[in-house]
Formats: C-alpha cells, sequence, structure tokens
C-alpha cells in the first residue's frame, strides 16, 4: 500500500487511510460485501446487472461514469440507490442552459453576523459537495458550466473566490446524457469525456424484467435499499483496490489494447482506415485500476485478461474517435473496439 501520513484526529480520509494500511479486507469478503450491494440494488433496480458492476467497479477505482441511455431506464434512480447502500451523501445537479458554474461549486453571499453585527461574506456550499454527485443531463448546459465540473472530477476539490477547498471522500461523480435528444445539447468535448473512467450504455429491460418493473413500481410496495458499507470503509476499499496485483502480461495487453486504437502508431488497416483519433494513457491507467477493482468484487486477488476485456467497450468506447469514412461506412467506436479485442493480444509479445 501507499506510504500515507500520520492522520489527524479530525481527518476522517486519513484515519480511512491508516485503517486500510493496518488491515484489509480479504478477497472474499469484498466478495460477499459485493453481493450484499446488488442484493439491495435488486430490491429497487430491475435487471441492469452490468451496468450495476461498472458503477461498483468505478466507486472502488474512484473513478467517474457517463451513463447514456433513452429516458425512463431509472439511470438517477440506480445512482441515488447506491448512495444509500453505501451510506454515502447524495446530490443530483440538473443541467440546463441557464446553469452556472457557481450554481454547481457554490457561491458566497453577504450575511449579518449576529455576534458583531456586521456583514460579511460567507460561502455556501455548492451541490458538487457530496459524496455522489449525479450530472443529469450534462450536456443540456454550455461548455463553460460543464467545465466548472473538471476539477472537481480531477482535482477533488473546488477553487471559488481565492480559496480552494476539498471535496468530501469518497468523491465520484456519475453523469447522464441522451442520445436521442439532440437539439439543444451541447456535445462535450474530449477533454471532458477523458475525464470519465467509463461510457456505461443502459439498455432497455427484457420483457420479463419491464413486466417486473410495472408490478414492482405500480404497486404500494416502496422497497428501499439498506446501508451495507460506510464511506470511511470504502475509502478503505479505494486503497486497498491499488495494492491487487496485475501482471505484466496483463499490463502489457491493456497498452497494446489502447495503443492499437491510435492511427498513427502501427495500427491495423481497419483502425487507420476508420479511427481519426485513438485513446490516451489514461485509458490504459484505468484499463488497469478497473481490472483490479473488478477482480476485488469478484473475490479474485489478481487482475486477470477476462477483466480487462470485459472493460474494454465503457473504457475505449468514448476514447476513440471514427471519422468521415466509417461515418458513411456506418463503422462506430463500438465496432473499432470490437476489433481490438479480438486482434490484440498483448501477452504474445512479451
Amino acid at each position: 500500500m501507499d506510504e500515507t501520513p500520520i492522520p489527524q484526529d479530525d481527518d476522517p480520509v486519513a484515519e480511512a487511510r491508516a485503517e486500510a494500511q493496518a488491515a484489509s479486507s480479504s478477497a472474499a469478503e469484498v466478495e460477499a460485501l459485493a453481493t450484499n450491494l446488488r442484493r439491495e440494488l435488486a430490491r429497487v433496480i430491475v435487471g441492469q446487472d452490468r451496468v450495476v458492476e461498472l458503477l461498483l467497479v468505478a466507486l472502488l477505482a474512484r473513478g467517474h461514469g457517463l451513463l447514456q441511455g433513452v429516458p425512463g431506464l431509472a439511470k438517477t434512480l440506480l445512482v441515488r440507490s447506491l448512495s444509500q447502500a453505501t451510506s454515502c451523501s447524495f446530490s443530483r445537479i440538473q443541467f440546463t442552459p441557464d446553469l452556472l458554474p457557481s450554481d454547481i461549486t457554490g457561491t458566497e453571499v453577504l450575511e449579518e453576523n449576529r455576534g458583531t453585527g456586521h456583514r460579511e461574506l460567507t460561502f455556501v456550499q455548492g451541490p458538487v459537495f457530496a459524496n455522489l454527485v449525479l450530472a443529469d443531463e450534462i450536456n443540456r448546459t454550455p461548455p463553460k458550466t460543464q467545465a466548472a465540473l473538471l476539477q472537481a472530477m480531477q482535482e477533488h476539490e473546488v477553487t471559488t473566490a481565492g480559496r480552494t477547498l476539498a471535496l468530501p471522500e469518497p468523491f465520484v461523480v456519475f453523469a447522464t446524457q441522451n442520445p436521442v435528444e439532440q437539439e439543444g445539447t451541447y456535445p462535450l468535448p474530449e477533454a471532458q469525456l477523458d475525464r470519465f473512467m467509463f461510457l456505461i450504455e443502459v439498455g432497455y429491460p427484457s420483457h420479463a424484467e419491464e413486466l417486473a418493473i410495472v408490478d414492482r413500481t405500480t404497486s404500494t410496495e416502496d422497497p428501499a435499499p439498506a446501508p451495507q458499507v460506510t464511506p470511511a470503509q470504502l475509502i478503505a476499499l479505494q486503497h486497498q483496490v491499488r495494492s491487487v496485483p496485475a501482471g505484466p502480461d496483463v499490463v502489457r495487453l491493456a497498452v497494446d489494447l489502447v495503443r492499437a486504437s491510435r492511427p498513427d502508431e502501427g495500427a491495423s488497416d481497419f483502425v487507420r482506415d476508420h479511427v481519426a483519433w485513438g485513446a490516451g494513457p489514461r485509458a490504459s491507467q484505468y484499463l488497469i485500476l478497473g481490472g483490479k477493482a473488478r477482480a476485488l468484487l469478484r473475490g479474485r486477488t489478481a487482475v486477470s485478461r477476462e477483466d480487462i476485456h470485459a472493460l474494454a467497450h465503457p473504457v475505449l468506447g468514448h476514447r476513440v474517435l471514427v471519422n468521415f469514412r466509417a461515418e458513411a461506412s456506418r463503422v462506430t467506436a463500438r465496432d473499432v473496439v470490437d476489433h481490438l479485442v479480438k486482434t490484440v493480444d498483448g501477452p504474445s509479445r512479451l
């Protein structure tokens, strides 16, 4: 585990790091915890097992997720339920065209000091000061406001009125965007898309699942997830994820997958013909970090090739930019990632 400073009495994050150093949960214990979390979420959410797993992986890997799907697929309910099951504070920001950066980070207001009678500026925290932040329909607000999340997502802190304030830990942003309604939207720039660990596709439920959804949501039953873990325990697990080993062959596979997506670095003819820009080094990092979290959640003590392949689409899908030829041929980023997974075999070239 990483070396950490001696915690102060009033520093819960440092205390959690010390706990993680002193005693890590066994892989079986983490797997049992993941099972309990899935069970509690299943009380509210029908199906979406793949989406739930990716949310848990992102949470333990300290990564952010971008959920994409049509309205009505319970994306907001899923993130809120996850906050309840993990005892985390939750905040929802509805992104609109008139939203201002200060509406996200907070602002200073002039208040009267009852003790002195003098007026003074007091900082009022914005909704970004929460453990789990849901940025709903993030592509409906202008780039200036979208950018207000950049520092928070990368540095876990915000700067306002000349002061830098730390955000509560754990801190994870889950954003949603609607792929259907394009009018009045502002597509996320590549720099901000790269801040998201995963692009999580939320699809329609199956026929049986939709029957269960309708039956459950039209009855008097109103289930709520029971807390299964505390924020301090989550922080300890986030640090434990870093200690999960990834062998050189697995690291090589992750790096080769990412490098093969770049048309100017010895890529295949298919990639050169259809890709304008490939993924950057952050994709390699997220493949390994996500693989470590996924292995731990599944009760394993090391990252496998299967973990890397399983996370290739959510990590690379929004980082591969196809060109005009691909659009004319109806070749999508998903098709490119499928090609990479089938053709790249990193360990064979060790």
